[in-house]
């Protein structure tokens, strides 16, 4: 009978190891799948020559306020297509990339910290304190040796 809760456990453990694994492929996968798609809607939007007309409207205007004084110092951008359709373009791999650096040292973070906590908890008991008989024997010991400092209560005047 002992036999059949061992492998009942392990089993137990081995599906909530791959419902982990699950999960975390998806918490990897979704968000980078999402922001393609979301990608291609906004570089057809932002393609459209209105969308250039207004980026260059917003330069020309920069460009007449750049040499005013004032309290703010105005910079003519120097892209000459707007910002956001060139990070659309150009550099949404580097996005995705840090989403499964970043996601990927935090899970394994959590793998390390669950691992050793769900350790922790077998090796001390149901209690959640190891009882260790030959340790108590040896602290005992040590305590009649005198090899432990006196307790700071102890040693505290009576009232």
């Amino acid at each position: 009978m002992a036999t059949a809760k061992t492998g009942e456990a392990r089993w137990r453990r081995v599906a909530l190891l791959l419902a982990g694994m699950l999960a975390a492929g998806a918490l990897m996968a979704l968000p980078p799948w999402a922001f393609i798609r979301w990608r291609e809607g906004r570089l057809r939007e932002l393609s459209q020559p209105a969308v250039q007309a207004e980026w260059d409207r917003f330069r020309d205007r920069m460009r007449r306020e750049s040499g005013r004084d004032g309290p703010v110092q105005r910079k003519v951008p120097k892209s000459a297509e707007p910002p956001e359709l060139v990070w659309l373009r150009d550099y949404w791999r580097l996005a995705i990339a840090a989403w499964v650096v970043f996601v990927g040292v935090m899970l394994g973070l959590t793998a390390v910290l669950v691992r050793g906590a769900v350790a922790s908890a077998a090796e001390n008991g149901p209690g959640g304190r190891r009882h260790d008989q030959e340790q108590d024997q040896r602290d005992a010991q040590d305590a009649d040796e005198g090899k432990h400092p006196p307790h700071p209560v102890d040693d505290a005047p009576g009232p």
